[in-house]
């Protein structure tokens, strides 16, 4: 049974066994001996040190695991034995040569040495083997094609990209083999020179990779092939984050700008607020952001794993936090949503009448009333309008109004009021209903009807509307003003006479139909179609009488004939 010793590692804690520990120790005791002499040899340690750290780092699965002999002699082995080269001016122009095709696999960091914000342009530059010029260039254009978009994405490689702040995380950055010869090298040659020895050493690398691929025509291919899957990957990466990025960026425009900030004129709010269940309308955007854009959030994160190998985590503590922030979002909006469809599950009607002591012997004129502080014209209009009223506070204004003509056998005509609205409880909708404001005059002979009802605006709107049922005694004269053509209605059902199309016209009531006194037209109603236009018998007659010319339309089995009384 061996013995577990905990050490500290550039501030990292390993569990090693007993003869892990000595072998590790007694080789970096040989390593200092070897830079005991060197200038910035403090350095060149502590670099070694951390690349060990990092490499037992990746080998561990989880904290208790205990690093073993075989860990150390592979980390010995990718990082060399003191002895294999001369630490000097001679042995370092030898292995100069070597170490140049030791290559590591590039990692994307921030190189804050060339850094004009966050170092991201200068680390893109070093992965993709581009000038960091041009990088920066290509995020100027890419920001103004996308109306600001790819500045989010720079902030975000800012903050999850890692930044190169030792010695081995510049060597991965351009693509060198961390081991001790490279660091020496780093240490004693500056970031300057190690940069181009990775610019000559990519060119080698990649000229003998095209006579590798060369020679071998199926190894190229893949090579091809790989490329292309590499590219895809890349491009549905960037597809992600471009999406993600418009689509939060955009969510918080419309949450600070329309409603926390107003930094947009946005009239419409008023109007959301008046339809909703009365939630704010702030708190609706707030779950929306949330619901929406914490999935974007997810493939944003998601895109720049695709493109970046090495992105730092978010932390698990932050995921589960926005998932949870997540449910709590939907669930909000799903409850909100069904509260919203319970608002008009109920219909009420309040009703209400007046005798307008006329009899059949009368005629009666009916005119529609406008205001202008409410409504412009005299038109029937399903929806609301929100307006000012003369004590300065905002009304809803509703244009939903209908009138009805109905003959009656009483004496006198007389008016019923209805009025209707939508709730959540029967009581409710009544109650909506009966705070609904509809006003009318009669004076002599003229009934005055006003075109619009209007109703405070904490009642909410609920499908008000009000209809005008005139029950008119057989024989009375009705005069409907043009203004009442956009009220008037078409439908004959429920015993309600069709007047549409025959204002300005003397209409006298008839049992269910009125007949024109001042027209050539006889009569309107429910038995219009088979006295007007006979067609019994498979037989049609149209008469047709004006001031200039009258003439009759037959349509039979025998064709059609046309006769002029002229």
């Amino acid at each position: 049974m061996n013995k577990t010793i905990n050490i500290n590692l550039a501030g990292i804690f390993f569990h090693i066994d007993e003869d892990a520990y000595l072998k590790l120790q007694n080789y970096l005791e040989a390593v200092k001996r070897s830079f005991a002499s060197e200038q910035g040899s403090d350095e060149i340690l502590s670099d070694i040190e951390a690349r060990i750290a990092e490499l037992f780092n990746e080998r561990i699965q989880n904290e208790r695991q205990v690093i073993g002999t075989t860990e150390v002699d592979e980390i010995i082995k990718i990082m060399g034995q003191p002895e294999d080269y001369n630490v000097g001016e001679e042995s370092y122009e030898e292995n100069q040569q070597t170490d140049t095709y030791q290559k590591s696999k590039k990692q994307l960091f921030r190189d804050p040495l060339n850094a004009y914000a966050g170092g991201v342009s200068s680390g893109l530059g070093y992965y993709f083997g581009i000038d960091h010029i041009w990088i920066r260039l290509i995020w100027v254009l890419l920001t103004l094609g996308s109306s600001g978009t790819f500045i989010l994405i720079y902030i975000a490689l800012w903050i999850f990209v890692p930044k190169a702040n030792s010695t081995a995380d510049q060597l991965a950055m351009r693509g060198e083999a961390i081991n001790i010869s490279n660091i020496e090298k780093k240490i004693k040659e500056g970031f300057e020179n190690v940069s181009d020895h990775v610019k000559n050493a990519d060119y080698k690398k990649y000229g003998n990779k095209v006579k590798s691929t060369s020679s071998n025509f199926f190894e190229g291919l893949s090579e091809i092939l790989r490329f292309c899957v590499k590219l895809i990957g890349k491009g549905i990466g960037l597809f992600l984050l471009f999406l993600s990025g418009v689509v939060i960026i955009s969510l918080f425009l419309a949450l600070f700008g329309l409603t926390t900030f107003n930094v947009f004129d946005a009239p419409w709010i008023d109007y959301v607020d008046v339809v909703n269940i009365g939630a704010p309308f702030w708190l609706i955007s707030v779950l929306t952001l949330f619901a929406v854009g914490i999935p974007f959030f997810f493939l944003f994160i998601l895109g720049l794993k695709i493109l970046v190998k090495n992105l730092k985590s978010i932390g698990k503590t932050a995921k589960i936090s926005l998932v949870v922030l997540w449910l709590i979002s939907v669930g909000g909006l799903i409850f909100l949503g069904v509260k919203q469809a319970t608002e008009r599950a109920f219909d009420a009607r309040v009703n209400s009448t007046e005798d307008l002591y006329l009899n059949s012997s009368d005629t009666l004129t009916v005119k529609m009333l406008g205001d202008d502080r409410y409504v412009n014209e005299f038109d029937h209009s399903d929806g609301f309008s929100i307006r000012t009223n003369d004590n300065n506070q905002q009304v809803l204004v509703f244009q939903d109004i209908k009138i009805n003509i109905k003959s009656t056998l009483e004496k006198t005509a007389h008016l019923k009021i209805t009025k209707k609205a939508q709730g959540n409880s029967y009581e409710n909708a009544r109650q909506r209903a009966e705070k609904l404001q509809y006003n009318y005059q009669f004076s002599g002979n003229t009934l005055f009807l006003d075109s619009f009802a209007l109703s405070e605006i904490k009642n909410q709107f609920r499908n008000q509307k009000v209809t005008i049922t005139l029950f008119l005694p057989v024989g009375m004269t009705l005069y409907a003003d043009g203004n009442t053509y956009d009220f008037n209605t078409w439908s004959s059902h429920n015993n309600i006479i069709p007047i549409k199309s025959k204002e300005n016209q003397y209409l006298k009531i008839n049992t269910n139909k009125v007949n024109c006194l001042n027209c050539n037209d006889q009569h309107w109603g429910e038995e219009d179609y088979d006295e007007d236009h006979n067609h019994k018998d498979g037989r049609i007659n149209i008469n047709f009488n004006s001031d200039d010319e009258e003439f009759n339309l037959q349509i039979d089995e025998n064709g059609i004939r046309m006769k002029s009384k002229n």
